[in-house]
């Protein structure tokens, strides 16, 4: 049988980016390379939020992986993206397709040379996978490619996913690849009309086989018990209201004493002792934080999968979920790895009652479901089933 022909297509890409989408894309396209010839098609940027050309257009590789980027072309409009958004969101499903449009190609990413390529070279591939449904390289790009069509769509309950733009899109590709049973059941509920459907998936995790907790304290200076938080320092990822409910738990409590962000920062607070931010780090290091932290806290309430939180279950931490990110509070159902809070109250309740005792119990349960469910092998079979199905009966 001839090697498939495959392209994953996603707005950035890079050993240096943090994102979830684009991170399990590098990830995948990597475990996948020696069953698949894998192109990795996106834009020269690196920052989501102004989309510049970061990266040199061309050829290279991350992680082993081939990487082809093509130049953006233009930056973000920040201040008209925020008016078209306020603007929409007023009144989300009586908002013109058109606007919607404008919308899309407003929170970009645009590239005219990627898209030329994609229809191009569209004969070239066997198949073309989009990772994250809301950007213009997935909503630009799939309909010129249907036929060859699968849809990783990192799907949650957020108001853009109301714009009636998706209404029609949900139905062209030829399958759609969920993260959680979560993920699936919203997605399924929101198109019913769809015929569309497909397998959930997820992910896998591989710790490395030993992260230093002692050098990770040492390198940043920490003694204290700290909880963690690893991802983008944003107020869309709930950062803001973390930053504040510690704040005011610290006034009454002294456990945990500090807390850690460590990710791309996008917003502003007044510095305080009690809060470490240390920027993006490397795979290392985050795995040395993981294993230092006391817990992981995720205050997100948008997240369709959430790679640190498996992550922390990977190696026997705790973890404290935002309540209304369904996908997640369904993980620590499944795995008995964590707790959920939906206000400050609940959040100073659940911080309180995880002693060490509970916080290792919870670990012990998160890391038992990480072995279970979460095995390379399993994720890499279920992919290559998509293009090979007789491979998936071979494997049963």
């Amino acid at each position: 049988m001839n090697t498939p022909k495959v392209a994953f297509v996603v707005p950035r890409c890079g050993a240096d980016v943090f994102g979830g989408a684009e991170t399990y894309c590098l990830q995948l396209a990597r475990r996948l390379a020696a069953a698949w010839d894998i192109d990795v098609l996106t834009t020269c940027a690196r920052d989501y939020m102004t989309w510049e050309n970061a990266y040199p257009e061309g050829h290279s590789y991350e992680l082993g992986v081939h990487v082809q980027r093509f130049p953006v072309d233009r930056p973000r409009d920040v201040a008209r993206f925020n008016r078209l958004s306020e603007r929409i969101n007023f009144d989300v499903e009586r908002s013109s397709i058109s606007l919607q449009e404008e919308w899309m190609l407003a929170q970009g990413p645009v590239s005219s040379e990627l898209e030329r390529y994609v229809a191009a070279h569209r004969h070239r591939y066997d198949a073309f996978f989009f990772f994250c449904y809301l950007y213009a390289t997935t909503y630009f790009l799939l309909p010129l490619v249907t036929d060859k069509a699968f849809l990783v769509p990192f799907a949650h309950d957020e108001w853009p996913l109301r714009m009636r733009i998706w209404n029609e899109f949900f139905k062209l590709p030829q399958c759609i690849v969920f993260n959680s049973p979560e993920e699936h059941d919203f997605v399924r509920a929101r198109f019913s009309r769809s015929t569309v459907d497909g397998p959930i998936i997820g992910t896998g995790i591989e710790p490395p086989p030993y992260a230093s907790a002692g050098s990770f304290r040492e390198q940043f200076g920490i003694r204290e018990p700290f909880v963690l938080y690893l991802g983008r320092i944003d107020p869309s990822k709930g950062c803001d209201v973390l930053v504040e409910d510690f704040l005011k738990f610290r006034i009454a409590h002294d456990a945990p004493a500090k807390l850690v962000l460590a990710g791309e920062r996008h917003m502003a607070f007044k510095p305080h002792d009690d809060i470490l931010v240390l920027g993006p780090i490397d795979d290392q290091t985050k795995w040395q934080a993981l294993a230092a932290c006391d817990l992981l806290v995720m205050p997100s309430a948008y997240e369709s999968l959430s790679l640190a939180v498996l992550e922390a279950w990977a190696v026997g931490k705790a973890v404290l979920v935002n309540a209304h990110a369904a996908a997640l509070v369904g993980q620590c159902k499944r795995s008995g790895g964590g707790l959920w809070y939906s206000n400050y109250e609940e959040f100073e309740a659940a911080l309180t009652v995880m002693n060490e005792e509970v916080r290792k119990k919870l670990g012990r349960q998160g890391m038992d479901f990480i072995n279970d469910t979460c095995r390379w092998e399993t994720v890499e079979g279920a992919y290559r089933s998509l293009l090979n199905p007789v491979e998936a009966t071979a494997d049963i």
